[in-house]
């Protein structure tokens, strides 16, 4: 790529799209500058080339419907695909790596789930396969661990890494709304699809921890290996709980290294309220980082949205372009990846937050509290509330650290019991 003009070859024009062509129209000047050429879009894939765009494009661009006027074009230097889904991606980037042309996605579900084999197609062809975009926007976490903390070696991260669901936690704290309501509101500002079920139930988050952790620690951990739990069960009550232990729920995306094994999931958990990532509020996302040279590293951030994002694409796109050596995917040098020692879930050791629903009789705290101590659960804390005869009353306990295999054992002989009026609810505290 050594002509003045870079010409791209971009899939899909929707938001992302938008904002990647807005940005390079509005900072040509920037770019020649840092690269001392210029970007050029000289192919569009779209579904509808006749559908009205909220980007006006040069004359010049060509919009198609075929993917091979991007692919057996030689003008075009680089692919960037920003179409969504899996198949057709999968297709486009696959055929767009045998074709000698270098990558730019921002399409996380797809790394998620055959990033494995698209980055090995992508190193035996000795070609760029890049993708900050894929994870919180216009953060650059991927960056920062390929290259800025290559010397470390990372023991933990810690994230919030859906706008979406962080924006309803925060409101639900905050104003003491229910889910649904909540919900509404977020689909209402258009941070939540019609479908919210990828944001709410954790799978979004997972793909994005799952990229993270393939970076971090440059072994491959299939998505199959997370323990995912969504906010769509969370209640106020237990909000409204954990603000006067001291806590607030999030929805963490998180793995850990314990013993050479990897322990990783997306679940909703309780912070401490001065903990740095209880103060990520609204649709903003956040990564906190534990090397051991560096230490604690924070990045924050938006984490969707057109122009951050489509920054993050540009970013990749000016990253590829100046390489001149062989290119660097996913910060090792190994393809494939070796596979991840997995930590079992059960093995995992948190402390814990449960909530029981019983009738009002004597001995019934007793006997919770005799079944945690037979499963080796230690009672840190224990709350009774005020209660309606008719709904029974709501008893919590906090738990020093345990591990999962007891929090289970211990929450299905409870579960049996005759004065248990609901299902128990369980958070892990981070």
């Amino acid at each position: 790529m050594n002509n003045p003009v870079i010409h791209l070859g971009l899939a899909g024009l929707g938001t992302v799209g938008s904002g990647l062509a807005k940005i390079i129209q509005e900072n040509s000047d920037w770019i020649t500058r840092r690269l001392g050429r210029t970007l050029k879009i000289k192919t569009v894939m779209v579904r509808d080339p006749a559908k009205a765009r909220n980007v006006v494009l040069p004359p010049d661009t060509l919009f198609t419907t075929s993917m091979v006027d991007l692919l057996n074009d030689p003008e075009i230097d680089m692919v960037v695909e920003l179409a969504g889904g899996i198949d057709f991606p999968r297709t486009l980037i696959t055929r767009a790596l045998q074709a000698g042309k270098p990558v730019v996605t921002a399409n996380k579900a797809l790394l998620a789930e055959h990033g494995s084999e698209l980055f090995e197609l992508a190193a035996a062809n000795g070609l760029g396969l890049y993708y900050e975009a894929s994870v919180a926007g216009g953060i650059p976490i991927i960056q920062t661990l390929k290259e800025s903390l290559a010397a470390n070696r990372i023991s933990s991260i810690t994230g919030i890494l859906n706008g979406t669901a962080n924006f309803i936690m925060s409101e639900m704290t905050e104003k003491g709304e229910d889910f649904a309501k909540v919900l509404g509101k977020a689909q209402a500002k258009g941070y939540a699809e019609a479908d919210p079920t990828l944001d709410i139930e954790g799978i979004d988050a997972a793909h994005k921890l799952t990229i993270l952790i393939r970076l971090a620690y440059g072994l491959d951990f299939p998505m199959s290996g997370l323990t995912v739990k969504g906010i769509s069960k969370v209640e106020q009550f237990d909000i409204s709980l954990a603000r006067e232990f001291g806590y607030r729920v999030k929805l963490l995306a998180q793995v850990r290294e314990e013993s050479g094994m990897l322990h990783a999931g997306v679940y909703p958990a309780l912070l401490r309220r001065d903990h740095i990532l209880a103060n990520v509020e609204g649709p903003f996302n956040a990564v906190l980082l534990e090397g051991n040279a560096v230490g604690p590293i924070m990045l924050y951030g938006q984490g969707a949205g057109d122009l951050p994002t489509g920054s993050a694409v540009l970013a990749d796109i000016l990253a590829l372009a100046r390489s001149s050596c062989s290119p660097n995917n996913t910060g090792f040098l190994e393809s494939p990846l070796p596979p991840a020692r997995i930590l079992a879930p059960e093995q995992a050791v948190f402390e814990h937050y449960f909530r029981f629903t019983v009738l009002d009789r004597p001995g019934v705290m007793a006997a919770i509290a005799g079944v945690m101590g037979e499963h080796g659960i230690s009672i840190a804390q224990v709350v009774q509330r005020q209660y309606s005869p008719d709904a029974g009353i709501p008893i919590v306990f906090l738990s020093h650290r345990t591990s999962m295999r007891n929090v289970a054992a211990a929450l299905e002989a409870i579960g049996k019991f005759d004065f248990v009026l609901a299902s128990p609810v369980h958070y892990r505290i981070i």
